[in-house]
């Protein structure tokens, strides 16, 4: 196989937006990027994203010049997702089968060299293009990790029986699921997992190896820059996401509360969610009030630039795959303090930031207080972490991504070509 010939790629991508983050930037960021040296027919749900593509198509015609893009709506029943919202998976694999008609159909017009499982991440639906017969690759995969046992009683009481229970299913389907393990065979060498926890989980639950692709990534155009902290100036801290138990910024506010009162340090919380409330009155309780500055949910452009005026990032989830925020934090030159979990243990090292690691609560508290009041007292160390973050950001963007995932389709299609020379010669 000529591993710089271009290849016809089919992807199923449900999430694919130019305008998203999440799983629909994944997506994008992916198919954008491999569009560069492959054509790619790429399958993805018409309702949420067929508009945003088709404007950046229009604005952007060379950006998509190698991508054909159709869509598949998906059947939708929201007053039972309320009631009962597992019942998404029901629909969304209505989806994927609706998906391998339309893919089995445009193989026998295109004759593709290759298919792509990518968006979502989640293992538990790796959709239907494994039975198409030809060469297959999978991922990044996620979800195949447990939130920290340890950790259940500093989430509340909801939060405390839903990721029991996400536990206990995480448990079971990870053994149990057989379409999961059966794609991830018919993948073999070309399973890419998010993480090295999903590597793991991979190779345990389903005895196959996997190369750890990160999901997220950065544009070309992201502004990677760094803001060096003034002489006299406080240290501000910055927090991103959704507000929900398993970001678990209570155990971020518990250390602020243990940073010596002498240290000038403010943290200030993007994003809003079902525990914003709960988080505000917990700053107060701990008299932390005047160090907190909650701002809500911001345009993409505000909150980066909240993000550039800080100085450190501080991450606190217990359970999450990387999360776009991580690596726009490196490209902000943003020294990273994060538990060493998930995919976060991954992305930050010695170079660019600190990882407390996931023993217990106090001892995870203690641990980020000591890490705040390093940086903000040893202004040395903070510049050092913020150069090495401006370097270890070039190591997540998109083209990167796009490499590593070229470098499976070459081997797997090596693999693919290996096996047909064998049966021929017997």
């Amino acid at each position: 196989m000529n591993s710089g010939r271009r290849l016809k790629i089919l992807v199923s991508a449900y999430a694919c937006s130019p305008f998203k983050g999440s799983e629909p930037g994944v997506g994008w960021g992916v198919v954008t990027a491999l569009a560069r040296n492959h054509e790619l027919w790429v399958i993805v749900e018409q309702e949420k994203f067929q508009k945003d593509i088709e404007r950046m198509a229009a604005a952007e015609p060379e950006l998509c010049r190698n991508l054909h893009f159709f869509y598949v709506r998906k059947k939708r029943n929201r007053l039972l997702r309320r009631i009962w919202p597992p019942s998404y998976y029901w629909y969304y694999r209505r989806w994927h089968r609706d998906a391998f008609r339309l893919a089995a159909a445009l193989h026998q017009r295109v004759n593709f060299d290759l298919a792509h499982q990518l968006t979502m991440v989640g293992f538990r639906e790796p959709g239907y293009l494994w039975q198409l017969g030809i060469p297959f690759v999978w991922g990044p995969v996620g979800g195949m990790g447990l939130f920290p046992w340890r950790f259940l009683p500093v989430v509340g009481l909801y939060g405390f029986l839903y990721y029991l229970g996400y536990n206990l299913f995480n448990v079971l389907q990870m053994h149990f699921l057989p379409r999961p393990r059966s794609a991830a065979r018919a993948a073999g060498g070309g399973l890419m997992a998010a993480t090295p926890e999903n590597q793991a989980g991979a190779l345990r639950y389903w005895g196959v190896s996997s190369t750890v692709v990160c999901e997220v990534g950065l544009s070309d155009d992201f502004p990677v820059q760094a803001r060096p902290r003034e002489a006299g100036e406080k240290l501000r801290l910055v927090w991103s996401g959704q507000h929900l138990e398993r970001k678990a910024l209570n155990l971020g506010l518990q250390a602020l509360a243990r940073v010596p009162a002498d240290i000038e340090c403010e943290v200030h919380i993007l994003g809003r969610g079902p525990k914003t409330a709960a988080w505000q009155a917990l700053a107060g309780r701990l008299g932390i009030g005047h160090r907190c500055r909650f701002h809500g949910w911001l345009a993409r452009n505000e909150a980066l630039t909240v993000m550039g005026e800080a100085h450190v990032m501080l991450i606190t989830s217990l359970r999450d795959l990387t999360s776009t925020v991580t690596v726009e934090a490196l490209a902000l030159g943003l020294p990273i303090i994060c538990l060493d979990h998930c995919g976060f243990a991954h992305v930050v090292d010695g170079r660019c930031g600190i990882k407390v690691p996931v023993t217990s609560p106090g001892q995870v508290v203690r641990g980020l207080a000591a890490a705040i009041e390093l940086l903000a007292r040893d202004e040395g160390l903070l510049r050092t972490l913020a150069e090495g973050a401006l370097l270890r950001a070039g190591d997540f963007t998109w083209k990167r991504n796009a490499e590593a995932v070229n470098r499976i389709y070459g081997e797997r299609l090596r693999r693919a070509e290996a096996v047909l020379d064998a049966g021929g010669r017997g």
